[in-house]
């Protein structure tokens, strides 16, 4: 260890050598080592006193919070982590748990007025842990530590006091988001998204809306600034959440560009279609309902309903004949004329789809289209009609029948659909197929039938009218009997062993043109009235072939009623008569002949009609009622 100098000097030596060649050394530096030494040692000493000062403080202080801190207003400044954490815990438990409220403004502020009216300002109370919200106690107490004791900032922070912080709130962000999507149910209002429409009358728009949805993000916000609220504060907190405008698909600026664009220049004037030279003016409140505007992303896009525009266009080609028109036959004040047919044009559909829509919107002057068409024919031709040779009334029967409002419609409407039936030669006429199935759609009511042997209620009762009327015109017409059968029982309006009844589908009146011309049937009907009877009228024109005449024998074999004594709710009582057989034959000569061609027997068997008597509906023992058999037929109409 060097010794510091001595103030003795020391005796010099005498040199035994000769001194050497080299550069001597500053005369200071051995002075100068030993100062430094000793400014290094004070420095050490001070930094040792410094640093057990600082242990000394630190260990003073200890692990405790700064004073004057606190976590949402409760003071925590001074202890340590954990009695702080206690203390929280303990101090916000009750503000933790205070239910809050839920506000939602629907917009009203921001102009949406008819939906504020309709759906008003939304107000929910739900507790924090539906929320999903909660304090943790040991990160709200963590914000007050500031750090490890033992750095100079920790301990300054100890030594000088600290702030009020908000407590760290631990948020469940599955439950939170859960019940923002349930609020949103309730508050949110969809969107209007613009439309527009074509109509005869002009165009008529739809404006587009914004619609309205919880901000979820705003919505967190707001929640975490409320939670766990103010020490202060009494009642519930009151969370105002935010809403969000929601755009519509279509807006309004769309809906401005399809008007502008296409809906007004579609309505602005008529267009012309040419077919070959023949020219079809369309007018804007005709074809209106073949356009459309429909959303394509946030665009409304053009579209053509083709089979409106087809409907259209086929119904102004018939009117102005240039349809295939057939050919047909009609009586004019009792006389047969033919009614010449007229050829049609066959155009391109697909043309005019893929045009139309640029068509409508051409400026004027340019609002015309040239569609490729060709001449059609006629299926049935005038030369067709002429050379059935339908020239006179070649029969004409008449049946009267007593009034009934369902025998006038139900009579009525065969007749309807009967007249202008037109049957070539070789052909066979059906009255079924001819009228059709008797339902309410095809213009038919409930009307007597017979079924089993006795009165119902059915749909078409009273066509058996029109069928024996028809039988009876073509029967003198000299028509081939292909089908008919006549009633169970005898009704005697009707010509007997002369009529026929009908029942759909199984029982039908069918009979076969063989003469060499066509035969045309014209059905009148005239309706009854309380004071009047009703008339039923067929007549067949055509060229006369045969001549027919016909004689009806006497009955035979007769058969007695029985009595039926019924207990059903629709049971109709009825007196009854007896059956018998009747022979009718008919005589046929070519016309203008008295040579007899043939001779034709027909041979009829009416059942009884039987007496029923009606009981009250279910007072008889099962199976007491007597029965006759049916005509296995189904209801005769």
């Amino acid at each position: 260890m060097d010794q510091e100098p001595s103030d003795t000097p020391t005796p010099p030596t005498t040199p035994t050598t000769p001194p050497t060649t080299t550069q001597p050394s500053t005369p200071e530096a051995p002075a100068a080592r030993p100062r430094r030494r000793l400014w290094w040692g004070l420095l050490g000493g001070a930094g040792v006193l410094l640093l057990a000062g600082y242990a000394a403080a630190v260990l003073l202080v200890g692990d405790t919070l700064p004073r004057g801190s606190s976590v949402s207003g409760v003071a925590v400044g001074g202890l340590t982590r954990d009695e702080a954490e206690d203390r929280l815990e303990y101090r916000l438990a009750a503000r933790a748990d205070r239910p809050l409220t839920l506000v939602a403004d629907d917009g009203a502020d921001d102009g949406a007025e008819d939906r504020a009216e309709d759906s008003g300002e939304f107000e929910q109370e739900v507790s924090p842990a539906d929320a999903g919200l909660s304090v943790d106690a040991a990160a709200s107490v963590a914000q007050v530590a500031g750090g490890s004791r033992w750095s100079p900032q920790g301990l300054w922070g100890r030594l000088t006091g600290g702030a009020d912080v908000d407590a760290v709130v631990d948020v469940d962000g599955e439950t939170l988001d859960a019940l923002l999507e349930q609020v949103d149910e309730q508050v949110a209002t969809e969107p209007v998204d613009g439309a527009v429409r074509l109509t005869r009358k002009g165009v008529r728009t739809t404006d587009a809306e914004p619609g309205t949805a919880v901000d979820a993000d705003g919505a967190r916000e707001a929640l975490l600034a409320a939670y766990p609220g103010d020490a202060e504060a009494e009642g519930s907190p009151e969370v105002d959440l935010p809403l969000t405008d929601v755009a519509p698909d279509v807006d309004q600026d769309a809906v401005d560009r399809a008007v502008e664009e296409f809906a007004e220049p579609a309505l602005s004037g008529p267009v012309t279609i040419s077919f070959q030279g023949s020219e079809v003016t369309l007018d804007p409140t005709q074809y209106a309902r073949a356009l459309v505007l429909e959303p394509e992303g946030d665009e409304l896009a053009p579209r053509l309903r083709p089979r409106p525009l087809h409907a259209l266009l086929d119904s102004l080609v018939v009117s102005d004949g240039q349809a295939p028109v057939d050919a047909s036959v009609t009586v004019v004040r009792g006389e047969p004329q033919v009614v010449p047919g007229k050829p049609g044009v066959s155009y391109d559909r697909a043309q005019v789809d893929d045009r139309f829509l640029d068509l409508v919107v051409a400026p004027e002057g340019e609002r015309s289209l040239e569609v490729a068409a060709a001449a059609v024919e006629p299926a049935f031709t005038t030369a067709d009609a002429e050379a059935l040779g339908v020239t006179e009334r070649v029969s004409s029967f008449t049946t009267y029948f007593p009034y009934a409002e369902y025998r006038n419609v139900n009579i009525g409407r065969a007749g309807e659909l009967v007249d202008g039936t037109l049957v070539a030669p070789g052909e066979t006429f059906s009255l079924n197929e001819t009228v059709g199935e008797r339902t309410a759609e095809n213009g038919f009511t409930e009307g007597f039938v017979i079924s089993d042997g006795i009165f119902k209620e059915d749909l078409g009762g009273g066509v058996s009218q029109m069928a024996t009327t028809v039988f009876n015109a073509a029967f003198f017409g000299g028509m081939t009997d292909v089908e008919h059968k006549p009633h169970s029982f005898y009704i005697d309006r009707y010509p007997v062993g002369r009529e026929a009844t009908v029942a759909w589908p199984v029982v039908d009146l069918r009979w076969r043109n063989d003469t060499p011309y066509g035969v045309l049937v014209q059905a009148r009907v005239t309706p009854s009235t309380p004071s009047s009877q009703g008339e039923a009228t067929v007549s067949l024109y055509s060229t006369k072939y045969w001549d027919i005449t016909s004689d009806t024998g006497p009955r035979y074999n007769p058969t007695s009623p029985a009595t039926r004594i019924l207990d059903t709710p629709d049971c109709y009582p009825n007196s009854g008569y007896g059956g018998f057989d009747v022979d009718v034959t008919r005589y046929w000569r070519k016309a203008g002949s008295d040579v007899l061609e043939r001779t034709e027997v027909l041979t009829t068997t009416y059942t009884p009609s039987d007496t029923v008597v009606c009981r009250p509906p279910g007072s008889l023992d099962e199976g007491a009622g007597t029965g006759v058999n049916g005509d296995g037929g189904g209801a005769e109409d």
